[in-house]
């Protein structure tokens, strides 16, 4: 950072300008963030309940695996968040976010439904209503979610029909 100081400080920028100009463009982003992990859930018992709900309403389930500290985890749980996507999630599914820690906490709830390892955050797992996982495939790919087009992501989700 010194150095970038010192280059646009011959270039014309004061110190404090250029300072400012390195702050603001690593605070930016290009999609909104949410911190909606808690390590502290019982997130079988949030997946369970899902499940159930899901079952009553015949909506599908979304269970994003990830962590407040992932870039990528915060960025698909802040479109999630949206109103254009809020809309559309609240009508076809039940969503549950759980925390992963480093890739090491929950688990268990990936192997339940055929994901061996949590290899990237966030993996991102689409439920029918009985649990049965539905993107096996892509499930695992969501560790670039900050870069992805919100329009894409958009409609990777709306792909998939109520069970109604």
């Amino acid at each position: 950072m010194r150095f970038l100081l010192l280059f646009l400080a011959v270039f014309g920028l004061s110190t404090a300008t250029a300072s400012q100009a390195v702050k603001a463009g690593a605070s930016e982003t290009n999609h909104p963030e949410a911190r909606p992990f808690d390590e502290s859930a019982n997130a079988v018992e949030q997946v369970d309940a899902a499940l159930a709900r899901a079952q009553l309403s015949g909506k599908r389930v979304i269970v994003v695996m990830g962590a407040n500290w992932c870039h990528d985890s915060r960025g698909l749980s802040g479109w999630f968040a949206e109103p254009r996507f809020a809309a559309m999630l609240a009508v076809k599914y039940e969503l549950v976010y759980v925390d992963v820690g480093m890739k090491d906490r929950n688990i268990d709830i990936a192997r339940r439904f055929g994901i061996k390892s949590i290899k990237g955050t966030p993996t991102v797992l689409v439920l029918s209503s009985d649990g049965d996982l539905l993107n096996p495939k892509s499930a695992p790919k969501w560790r670039n979610a900050a870069s992805r087009e919100e329009d894409d992501i958009f409609v990777y989700f709306d792909q998939f029909a109520p069970e109604l």
